[in-house]
């Protein structure tokens, strides 16, 4: 008979791919790791493993059983939220979560659980939503806030349930009131060129309308690369013409309003970030793209994880926090 718990290590193997990545995400020694596969090797008495350089990879049999431990994992999730809809509150609720949500969705959401649920323990954790996802697939989290940009689409990893909350405008994001001018004048020490740029994005605003062609020769602020906002702001740019002067690259979405409202930099922000404040207040002017780009904003559970009543109370609440018109209005 094979234990489960085993069965999750070659599972896991399969899908970070070494013995030291399995080991971090789940908090042993890979040592403990190694020790625990070569036990399931003996209990299912072929080779499971074979050395590749310093690594391992799965034989055909080790494959097979990472698939059998796929849907053992999944009946054993299952199970256990049937157990918990007999008594709810039993196990928390771990959420990945992005970081505008972070920011504006989840107090909102957590004030609604904290009424509805008091006993119901939620973690959160700020993680990019590539990483968020695979960690849901991979079972470090039970819920996930991500997002999906235009024109880019993401894997759809099996065993996982999507639902939209909604959509979130993408805007570009100049510096406001008195940081317009003194943007465009620093920038205008350049080249002849540069400063006609930045004059007419300065000019923009001050109330005039920014074109994201203006900005070709501003130096840029984004998110860092193999993020899909990083990838989908590179290619605005392109489509207007131009390749990014990427400058700062940064996660924190606060730090770029920073940057932006100093005059340092141009970027493309998401309306999530300004939920209960107005971007003016931060010292930032919004202009809209062409065609009005959305991401859209959803969650994702694992289907086995489904009919957990904890994860059915918190998933509703995101739902009802995001729509709340107050929340989103900037």
């Amino acid at each position: 008979m094979f234990e489960l718990r085993r069965l999750r290590l070659l599972r896991e193997l399969a899908q970070r791919g070494t013995l030291a990545a399995v080991a971090e995400a789940l908090s042993y020694s890979p040592s403990t790791i190694s020790q625990q596969l070569a036990q399931l090797e003996r209990d299912a008495g072929v080779p499971l493993l074979v050395p590749e350089g310093r690594r391992v990879r799965l034989t055909e049999h080790g494959a097979a059983l990472a698939a059998h431990a796929a849907r053992a994992l999944e009946a054993d999730e299952q199970i256990r939220a049937e157990l918990e809809a007999l008594q709810p509150g039993i196990a928390p609720v771990r959420v990945a979560v992005l970081q505008t949500a972070a920011r504006t969705v989840m107090p909102a959401a957590l004030t609604l659980l904290a009424e509805r649920a008091p006993r119901l323990r939620v973690e959160l954790a700020e993680v990019p939503p590539e990483e968020g996802l695979f960690e849901l697939a991979a079972r470090g989290f039970d819920l996930a806030i991500a997002e999906q940009y235009p024109g880019l689409t993401r894997e759809h990893r099996s065993g996982l349930e999507r639902r939209t909350l909604g959509t979130d405008p993408i805007r570009i994001a100049t510096a406001g009131g008195a940081a317009a001018g003194a943007d465009a004048d620093r920038a205008g020490a350049g080249a002849d060129r540069a400063g006609a740029a930045a004059d007419r994005a300065g000019a923009g605003a001050r109330g005039g309308r920014v074109e994201l062609s203006m900005l070709a020769d501003r130096a840029w602020v984004m998110e860092p690369r193999g993020t899909a906002a990083r990838e989908w702001a590179v290619q605005q740019c392109r489509a207007a013409g131009f390749e990014p002067d990427v400058r700062f690259e940064l996660a924190d979405l606060a730090a770029h309003v920073q940057l932006i409202a100093a005059g340092h930099a141009v970027g493309l922000l998401p309306d999530l970030l300004w939920a209960g404040r107005r971007p003016q207040a931060d010292g930032i002017a919004l202009t809209d793209l062409p065609g009005s780009p959305v991401r859209e904003i959803f969650t994702a559970e694992r289907r086995g994880a489904t009919p957990r009543p904890g994860i059915r109370l918190v998933r509703e609440a995101i739902a009802e926090a995001f729509a709340r018109p107050a929340t989103l209005n900037a």
